[in-house]
Formats: C-alpha cells, structure tokens, sequence
C-alpha cells in the first residue's frame, strides 16, 4: 500500500516538474526575445462624449378601427393630405376581394400596355431584365428579414411576368386582348361595389411621414414642450417609457425638423454654442453621423446641463428611433496608430546647408522603427493624438522609407538603429 502511494507522489511530482519546464523555457524564450513587432494601421480617434437622450418630433396619431387592419404605407414612406394610409376590412371575404380588385387593377393595366406594345425584340429583353430584376430584390428582402415592401414586390414580379405573357408569349391576337380587357373591366367594376360597403379606406388628414411605432411619447414630448425640460424631467421621461399605445394604429410626423433632447456634462456642454453646428454620431436605424444645430442650452442641475439639438435631414429614417445614447464628437484624429512604446526619439546627423566645412548638426526626430526584409528603417512620425496606450501619428517625408497603414513596426528590443539586419 505504501509503495503504491510512493509511486503515485513521484508521478505527480515528475508531472510537475515537467510543467515547470515547459513554462519556464518559454517564459525564457519571452525574455530574451531581442525585438516585438505589431502593424501601423489606420485609425480615427475622437474627442467625444456619451449623450443620452430622446428623439423628439411632432405627430399626429391615428386612431385604431375595428375590423382587419391592413397599413398600405411602409415605415417612413411620405403621404399627402387625403392619400390612403391604411384599409379597414369587416371580415375575411372582404379582405379576399380587396386582393382581387387590386389584381384586376394589375392585369387591366397590364392588358393596355401589351395592346399599345410593338413587341420588337429589345422591348422583350428589357421586360426580361425588369423581370429578373423584380426577382432579386424579392429575393434580397426575403434574405435580409425585411418584409415592409415584400407585397409590392411580389407584386411586381407576378406583374412583369402576366405583362410578358401578354405581349410575348401567349400569342394573342389583338381582338382577342381587347375583349380580355372589356370582360376585366365590368367584373372589376361589380366587385368593386359590393367590396365598397365593407371596406373602409384610412386617409390622411395632413401630410407627413407615416410610422406604425405610437410608443407613448407622441403626446408627452413635443417640439414645444422640449424647450421646458429640465435634465431631471428629461431623465423622468427616460426612465418611466409610457409603452406603446394599443388603440392607434400608427402616426404621421408633421414636421420636416426632428430633435434630440439630451444630458450632457456640465464640462461637455460648456464647450457648445448656440447656433453652432455639432456632429452626433447615431446607432441602431439611422447609424450615421448626423450634423445637428446646436439648438438651445437648457438648464444644469447636479453637474449635468441639458441641451437641445435640431436638424431638417433624414427625417424619414429617424421613425423608429426614441431613447438614444449617442456620441457627441468634438473633433476627429485621422492617421496611424502606433503602441506608445513604439514612438522613439532618434538624434539624426543633419548635414549644414552652404558651408560643407562644417561639421552635421545633430537633431532629434520622433518615429518608429518598421521591419522590411529583414532589416530595420527608421521612419519619422509626428504625434496628432494622444490615447491611453497609443498615440495617433501621421507619416513624416515622402519617398521609400515614409511609414505606411500596415507596415510591421517594432515595440521591443535594444540596440535597434536604421540599417541593423535582425535574424527572424
């Protein structure tokens, strides 16, 4: 039994003395490495801020009707005063003739074009390509999840494909067409009446931008209650959403100018003017940076100011948009990123212009040291930014040996100088 316990504690222990080797000679390897490398690459840093905050705009809600609602405008689609927005159905059966009396509507057009087409051989290429075309973009909404135009599109396919039966492929004589269209035409116009009385068409009452999102802030948060906000109520109304609203059916942004209500630093605000332009950078539908005007500088309370930014531009694409943390950008550094331990001064003979007798002046220059075919250049860089753990430069010179995005540069080592040759 005790030989047994002894063979067992000297395997464990040559086990372990294994894995101290192991670790230890690449722990020795690491130590002794004479140079590290990594890759200068091109990089963009910001002096920014995070600013949360609601997106404001005027609306107007439209109530919700009983019966099988139908929207008929996509997300952030423009209506005019009067335009459908949405049907309401009484039941199934008139939903069913709604499809139908849309269908007809389709083929009548589509019987009128083929009558009055030439029906040359380019006019049958070009359908050809509008079919395969109606086709992709069927297929890439499918793809993408998308579905806000997918009855249009489907649509336009099955349209493409009756126009080219019409007038290419069903080889029917022009009489014949005719009296397809005239028979079309009176069923169209019976089923239109009887789907009248169970049909209610919803229209605008004003024009504006149509959004099926009603999240309970339409009534709370306007263009002119948004200038009495204080940085606590602001954070009320992020804090406590009113949750969507059952009984609309959706609404119509009004206005053509869109805002964002939001808190800031005290210190952050201070650096913003009224009237002045300011870049906030959007996630989520928009995701992009968005020049906003500088509104109005609210009120501070606790450290924190609040303040009100505006803009006239992608109105249509902010529908969806409500709370949002953004990213205030006060200024942008384009260049190279480079660790801070890579940057290295250099003192560098610099010969006298005109008087040759006299001995090179010595100057000091900041740069790296990038490894090219085995050998070490020095190549000089000026600071633009500086980060926690990297700086932010741009190239110095022109020519063979200026510091490009991707050259393989050294963060390590001693006795480096241009022209030494390393061994890999």
């Amino acid at each position: 039994m005790k030989q047994g316990k002894t063979i067992i504690t000297v395997t464990i222990l040559a086990m372990a003395a294994v894995v101290a080797l192991y670790f230890g000679y690449y722990a020795y390897n690491a130590l002794n490495e004479p140079y590290v490398t990594t890759q200068a690459y091109a990089y963009t840093a910001h002096d920014s801020v995070a600013a949360e905050g609601l997106v404001v705009r005027e609306a107007l809600v439209i109530p919700a009707q009983t019966g099988i609602l139908e929207i008929t405008r996509a997300e952030g689609e423009k209506v005019g005063k009067g335009q459908q927005v949405a049907l309401v159905y009484r039941d199934s059966q008139a939903q069913n003739s709604q499809a139908q009396i849309e269908e007809m509507e389709v083929e009548i057009q589509l019987l009128e074009e083929a009558i009055a087409q030439s029906g040359d051989l380019e006019s049958a290429a070009r359908l050809d390509e509008d079919i395969l075309q109606s086709v992709v973009e069927l297929r890439a909404s499918y793809a993408q999840g998308d579905y806000t135009q997918l009855r249009r599109q489907a649509m336009d396919v099955k349209s493409g494909v009756l126009k080219r039966g019409y007038t290419y492929g069903d080889g029917l004589t022009s009489a014949e067409l005719s009296a397809r269209l005239n028979g079309l035409r009176e069923e169209l116009e019976v089923l239109t009446r009887q789907s009248a009385r169970s049909t209610t068409q919803i229209t605008a009452q004003v024009p504006g931008v149509f959004s099926s999102l009603v999240d309970g802030y339409e009534s709370r948060l306007t263009p002119e209650s948004v200038y009495e906000l204080t940085p606590a109520t602001l954070q009320q109304l992020i804090d406590s959403p009113a949750g969507e609203d059952g009984g609309a059916m959706g609404k119509l942004i009004t206005s053509d100018t869109w805002y964002f209500a939001a808190n800031l630093p005290k210190e952050s605000a201070a650096r913003l003017k009224e009237g002045e332009r300011a870049t906030l950078r959007f996630s989520g539908e928009l995701n992009r940076d968005v020049e906003m005007e500088v509104d109005r500088i609210g009120a501070t309370q606790g450290g924190v100011t609040l303040v009100v930014f505006s803009s006239n531009r992608y109105l249509t694409l902010t529908t969806l948009l409500r709370h949002q943390t953004v990213e205030l950008i006060f200024e942008s550094f384009s260049g190279l990123r480079i660790p801070k331990e890579a940057l290295r001064l250099v003192e560098v003979e610099q010969e006298n212009g005109e008087d040759s007798s006299a001995p090179p002046a010595v100057v000091t220059k900041t740069g790296v040291y990038a490894f090219v075919n085995g050998r070490v250049e020095f190549r000089e860089a000026a600071i633009v930014h500086e980060g926690g753990d990297y700086y932010v430069v741009r190239p110095v010179g022109a020519g063979r040996k200026v510091l490009r995005d991707g050259d393989t540069i050294l963060i390590g080592g001693t006795g480096l100088q241009d022209g030494l040759r390393l061994e890999n």
